[in-house]
């Protein structure tokens, strides 16, 4: 079966679901359970004879036997029990819930739509693919809130292009979302590396990758879109759950790719013995950290220092403030310009994600050992952003809008180099700027633009009527972060 026609007959039953009142993301959720069981099922006969860490009393063949009320009363009782366990199955199953309505949908599910699969000889592109199809679907139903965990896929595409991920390599993800990341840089290795042995593979299946999940549910669905990508299996899924900034995890990887989640700074709200509510800022304080602050992407950043091994290397959305915010982010854009080599800057265009008020941009660093001189010596930047313009819907970023970038990124020789921009070439998006130039910035600000505007001097230039309304909302609603943040550091208590 291709993808195509698999994505299709998942989505027919969706849309049965949907008019029973379950939403995309609860469908996604029933899926991953059933799926996990099946699975779990084929990998106990020939000619994998495994043995399952599914408890027979909750197993697949339990599901098939039943219907109807003996059915819903059964599933429930799975989903409770294998909940309780700890490893893999407490991460699919953690808080699982029963959101079916009907029992004779939830056996169409079972018996039509699983059973009739043998999901585990489905290649990895088709069934990863398909899975991946519903995330995003998900994820563009903006009352789920889903989208703040999916980073647009030919961005993913782009930054592993550049980043080049090696077999022999561990890759990190501390905010890892639905995993696009991790599965992205798998199918990168395993396309560029036609012959790779037994060892390999299975370092690549086992060891490779390390996705770290705040949200139970998110990490949930993480761990099943790995597992269909063929990374992981049943008894070992890659997916830490928990507060990746909490503490120093002690290890290092060669890799990281991120996208931490935007928003505005931490903080937890306090109930008083008088029943009043209050905000506490929740301020990261670590040994390993250069300054101490509320806001969470910088504490992403320097969190994503201490975990590149030396030599590593870092590919990090950020939004625009990490650029130019004052502070602990001038004390942290110093360090990481003095300490690490930063080297390249993707200026991304609004419009590109499912949340909204997002200017963001990639940056890309490696981590060095110590030294007294500073490392980075030329920061070059890619300005995306400015006359571009993209939707979600109507004009979403495609991979090959990228395809220059990649191609002035240079990832087989970087020092090969060379600015598309000049004084004759005033339109080029590419160009470098040396470290003395940056430092001598106010408060080091990387927040750096040298393109005109073509909507402000030439009204034949403005983009459709519904992209300039677009735009006008992502800047309200950036602006609107910032004063959030401003309110917040003077003390007011602000709505998220």
């Amino acid at each position: 079966m291709n993808t195509s026609t698999l994505v299709q007959k998942l989505w027919n039953y969706c849309n049965v679901l949907r008019d029973d009142g379950m939403s995309y993301g609860d469908y996604v959720e029933q899926l991953t359970y059933l799926l996990f069981l099946k699975m779990a099922d084929e990998r106990t006969k020939p000619p994998h004879n495994q043995r399952s860490i599914v408890p027979a009393a909750s197993s697949w063949p339990t599901l098939l036997k039943k219907d109807g009320d003996d059915l819903f009363d059964h599933y429930r009782h799975v989903l409770e029990e294998l909940g309780k366990e700890k490893g893999t199955l407490g991460l699919i199953f953690g808080k699982a819930q029963n959101k079916f309505q009907d029992p004779a949908k939830l056996r169409r599910v079972i018996a039509d739509l699983i059973d009739a699969e043998t999901w585990t000889i489905l290649g990895a592109d088709v069934k990863g693919d398909a899975y991946e199809g519903l995330l995003e679907k998900n994820a563009q139903d903006t009352k789920s809130g889903a989208g703040q965990y999916f980073t647009p896929r030919a961005l993913i595409q782009a930054m592993v292009d550049c980043i080049a991920p090696k077999a022999d390599e561990t890759i990190c993800d501390p905010a890892c979302g639905t995993g696009g990341f991790l599965f992205t840089a798998y199918n990168y290795i395993v396309h560029h590396n036609k012959n790779l042995t037994r060892e390999q593979t299975k370092h690549l299946r086992d060891a490779s990758f390390t996705g770290y999940e705040l949200v139970p549910a998110t990490g949930r669905l993480c761990a099943m879109n790995l597992m269909l990508h063929g990374i992981g299996s049943e008894k070992s899924v890659p997916v830490v759950v928990g507060d990746a900034l909490a503490a120093d995890p002690g290890k290092r990887y060669d890799v990281v790719l991120a996208n931490p989640p935007f928003g505005k700074k931490s903080s937890t709200v306090i109930l008083g013995e008088d029943g009043r509510a209050s905000t506490e800022k929740d301020i990261v304080e670590r040994d390993d950290f250069w300054a101490t602050t509320s806001n969470k992407q910088l504490n992403f950043v320097q969190h994503i220092k201490t975990l590149l091994d030396i030599p590593g290397r870092a590919a990090v959305v950020v939004p625009d403030n990490v650029l130019f915010e004052g502070g602990a982010g001038e004390t942290i854009r110093r360090k990481l310009l003095h300490e690490c080599e930063v080297h390249t800057l993707l200026r991304l265009p609004t419009g590109l994600f499912y949340a909204q008020g997002v200017k963001a941009n990639v940056l890309f660093f490696d981590k060095k050992p110590a030294s007294q001189t500073r490392w980075t010596k030329t920061l070059w930047i890619y300005d995306l952003r400015t006359n571009k313009h993209f939707t979600l819907k109507t004009n979403p970023l495609r991979r090959e809008e990228l395809d220059e970038f990649v191609a002035l990124y240079n990832p087989a020789n970087r020092n090969k180099r060379k600015a598309t921009w000049s004084e004759d070439k005033p339109d080029g998006r590419w160009r470098g700027y040396s470290y003395d130039e940056l430092v001598a910035r106010d408060k080091a600000s990387l927040d750096i633009f040298w393109l005109k505007d073509d909507s402000l001097t030439d009204s034949d230039n403005l983009p459709a009527p519904e992209v300039i309304a677009q735009e006008i909302v992502e800047d309200l609603q950036a602006a609107l972060e910032q004063f959030k943040l401003i309110a917040g550091d003077l003390g007011a208590d602000v709505d998220a």
